[in-house]
């Protein structure tokens, strides 16, 4: 039976191609256009028009595309190559090496890009945690092995910087197999990854998979479940552990919204696909851990305009475990990472998982800091000598916790200068539990911002009580009372 087709229209990253009295090709089948003399590109049947044509999306530039090209059937959807083969190496939505190490040997084991979430009975909960290193992180919002953790932030709070410190914190601990997703990244960001990861000596554990801003929609579109599929085979056929990072999650759902558009779809909410909650459920359940070995996922999401009432933003959300939200206030206050203590949260802060004294501290620091919060607009109107005697006391601790979670990282000390910290879990908890009883309420509040343990805070504030440099510990409440 004939299988192959001829382009009739190109419009953009759409292509219409008819099939005559062929085969028509399944939804999500890839087909390629062209031949090897012209170069070929790959693109993905999205629908079918009548019984002899159907509409495609191609993955890759479509220029010098005319009516007439041929079209041949692969008979299944895109397979992308997986295996020990991939680590170290950069790859692109269809497989195709983007570095300059050479072609992958002709044997490489391939998958589809899509296939069905694991039954829900192959599914295996985990409840061992990732240490971090990051104080704010770790105490309030901890990530688990074979969990999904979400960054939500605004441009420029620090996502990226966020995740990438996540990975040195986890170079040291993680033996397990990285595989990172750069969605509609940069060609800078991805550049800057791959030197980061020759530098630390983890690339040859991590497999980097791009669709950079650049490329046609389909390609960020597809570039994610390309990374999944590449973590599914160490999962499920090496039972190895897995990391897998994606940045930005947000991009996929706005490829996603462009290809809907491109198709003559009607649009839903706020102009995004109807489709979005399929789109990325099909992605996000994926991410499980099967049968002793995990997927740990840790994403980044851009939240438009700060909104987190958006609709790609709170579908993404209804998929993870740890919600660690940026704050654009925090950020403008040089509270680095910019993680607000009370909007984010973890389903593992649970005294069956991390403890109860875990817990009660974590909880304890909400407490104070939201507090704090609901006295702002009373400091900022009549100053701190309205407060009485305990919502003063509340106040001051509640603004040396928010300074004790600041934290200089690794990625920045090329900018800063500063040395990265990391804390231990137990040494954040005895931090928090010491400034929470008061031992902390004669120090200046400078002595516990951008740094490690409390006992670098001490020996900070001996210096400058040493050295007759130190300031009144009312400073910064009397400069926030000008204000």
């Amino acid at each position: 039976m004939e299988t192959n087709g001829n382009v009739v229209a190109v419009r953009g990253a759409v292509v219409d191609i008819d099939f005559g009295e062929g085969a028509m090709p399944e939804i999500n089948e890839s087909v390629s256009i062209g031949d090897d003399r012209s170069g070929t590109i790959i693109a993905e049947v999205q629908a079918h028009l009548d019984r002899s044509t159907v509409r495609a999306i191609a993955l890759q530039a479509t220029t010098g595309l005319r009516r007439g090209d041929v079209v041949r059937r692969s008979g299944g959807p895109i397979e992308v190559p997986v295996g020990d083969a991939v680590l170290g190496r950069l790859l692109d939505v269809v497989g195709t090496v983007g570095d300059r190490l050479g072609p992958l040997p002709g044997d490489v084991p391939k998958r589809p890009i899509h296939r069905a979430a694991p039954a829900l009975d192959r599914q295996t909960g985990t409840s061992d945690l990732f240490a971090t290193g990051i104080k704010v992180l770790d105490l309030l919002t901890p990530l688990a092995q074979g969990g999904k953790a979400a960054m939500f932030g605004g441009a420029g709070v620090g996502k990226t910087v966020l995740v990438m410190e996540l990975i040195h914190a986890m170079v040291a601990s993680y033996q397990g197999i990285s595989v990172f997703a750069g969605v509609g990244e940069r060609s800078r960001e991805g550049h800057e990854m791959l030197q980061d990861m020759t530098a630390s000596k983890v690339l040859d554990r991590t497999v980097l998979v791009y669709g950079q801003m650049n490329e046609p929609p389909g390609a960020r579109w597809r570039v994610p479940m390309t990374a999944i599929t590449i973590a599914e085979y160490f999962r499920d056929e090496l039972h190895r552990n897995v990391l897998l990072l994606m940045d930005n999650v947000f991009r996929f759902v706005q490829a996603g919204a462009e290809v809907s558009g491109l198709l003559g779809r009607i649009p839903s909410r706020v102009g995004y696909q109807p489709t979005l909650a399929s789109e990325v459920a099909a992605l996000q359940e994926r991410i499980a851990s099967v049968g002793g070995a995990s997927v740990t996922a840790i994403e980044a999401v851009y939240v438009p305009a700060d909104d987190f009432t958006d609709p790609a933003v709170t579908t993404i959300a209804s998929h993870v475990d740890s919600m660690v939200v940026l704050s654009r206030s925090m950020a403008a206050e040089g509270m680095y990472p910019a993680i607000d203590p009370i909007t984010s949260s973890s389903v593992l802060l649970d005294p069956l998982i991390v403890g109860q004294e875990h817990v009660d501290v974590a909880n304890a620091v909400r407490q104070t800091i939201e507090h704090y919060r609901e006295l702002q607009d009373v400091i900022s109107l009549l100053g701190m000598e309205e407060l009485g005697t305990e919502d003063r006391r509340i106040v001051q601790r509640a603004r040396r916790l928010q300074r004790f979670f600041t934290q200089p990282f690794t990625v920045t000390e090329a900018f800063t200068g500063v040395p990265g910290r990391s804390v231990a879990v137990a040494d954040t908890i005895a931090g928090c539990k010491a400034i929470l009883a008061g031992a902390c309420d004669d120090w200046q509040e400078s002595s516990l911002y951008m740094i490690g343990t409390l006992d670098e805070a001490r020996e900070k504030e001996k210096a400058a009580q040493g050295g007759g440099k130190a300031a009144p510990a009312q400073a910064p409440q009397a400069k926030e009372k000008a204000a």
